[in-house]
């Protein structure tokens, strides 16, 4: 994965006689006596040369959407794993950790596939780049991994009928809770470097999230996990599974908000065409999961309709975020505005424009 770069600016003008000022948002222009009047130019035309986007959009497939996705749920099981076994309540722990392995191998099955080939993942590993997300990212999910690995590997252990749980099975049993506890531990930092490695590109819509983004991810992990756990656990054991999934449904609707307002034009992407779809799925989703996870502590089936619900509702957002993301970069508008914008109001643009 290469973090996707940036062509020239190009400069875009409007039409009209010296002396007038245009406001290329609203297609009016306003007289000597700041009065409005009806524009006698056209709304500019945002093209670059030849036709080809300002900013080269990122080269990657929805596989990556996909890491996005399954990297959440790894970590916020993680997360549930380790409060579970705290408290005793095995049938949650079970899930959460196994939840966790399948998350992991997913994602790393996926990252793999754009990437081309695992020795591309594993070059990745011969240096640390502390101003790379991507370098950072990849050393944060090569220790996290080893001991959700571990942990779920106990789990699995655990299940074996008691004449085999001797010797090797015995010492791989008692690893599970500090090895839980460790992936736990390193469980906040794989939900959220994603977004900050969407955020680090000069794709318009990502980096213009980038203060939001990471909570938006994190909460959205938190509500796929806490999704999870409703839809396998017991009912007896599913509070904290409940408490998590719609905590982080509230924080991850919350940010998407405030997101939204500081994306500024970019949040158009949020709701148009393919994303629009995406986000309003997502939207729709989460609140039904919330709402039916509170309703649902008595009855076992609206668990599990809920936690798949809340589970949906995060793919679905990391589906939404991704395709803005291209959508912002194939239209030069959302690049040329913004600087624009910036330029009147006297701020510099930023290198990476």
């Amino acid at each position: 994965m290469t973090r996707p770069t940036s062509e020239p600016t190009v400069e875009v003008t409007h039409g009209g006689s010296p002396g007038r000022e245009r406001d290329h948002r609203r297609g009016k222009r306003r007289g000597r006596g700041g009065g409005a009047e009806q524009s006698m130019v056209p709304d500019a035309d945002f093209t670059s040369y030849y036709g080809r986007p300002i900013v080269k959009a990122a080269p990657w497939e929805h596989d990556i959407a996909y890491y996005l996705f399954t990297g959440g749920v790894a970590a916020g099981s993680s997360l549930l794993a380790a409060g579970a076994d705290l408290t005793g309540r095995p049938g949650l722990r079970r899930v959460a950790r196994l939840g966790s392995l399948g998350g992991l191998l997913a994602s790393i099955g996926f990252l793999v596939h754009d990437l081309g080939r695992p020795s591309r993942f594993l070059n990745m590993l011969r240096v640390a780049k502390l101003t790379s997300p991507m370098s950072v990212g990849t050393w944060i999910l090569s220790i996290h991994g080893p001991f959700a690995a571990l942990a779920s590997a106990a789990e699995l252990a655990g299940m074996l009928p008691s004449r085999w749980q001797g010797g090797p099975v015995r010492l791989l049993l008692a690893a599970g809770r500090p090895a839980g506890l460790a992936g736990a531990l390193t469980a906040p930092p794989v939900a959220a470097y994603t977004a900050v490695l969407l955020a680090d590109t000069a794709t318009p819509a990502w980096h213009a999230a980038h203060e939001d983004l990471p909570f938006v991810f994190c909460g959205s992990a938190a509500a796929a996990s806490g999704g999870l756990g409703l839809l396998g656990s017991p009912l007896a054991e599913a509070g904290p599974a409940r408490a998590f999934a719609v905590g982080g449904a509230l924080v991850e609707l919350a940010a998407e908000r405030r997101m939204e307002r500081a994306m500024g034009l970019s949040a158009e992407t949020l709701h148009h065409g393919v994303a629009g779809r995406w986000v309003r799925a997502s939207i729709t989703l989460t609140v039904a999961g919330a709402v039916g996870a509170v309703a649902g502590r008595r009855s076992r089936a609206l668990s599990a309709v809920s936690g798949a619900a809340l589970m949906a509702g995060s793919l679905c957002t990391r589906m939404g975020v991704f395709e803005a993301g291209i959508a912002s970069a194939r239209d030069p508008k959302y690049t040329v505005v913004p600087q624009r914008e910036r330029l009147e109001r006297g701020e510099p643009v930023r290198h990476h424009e």
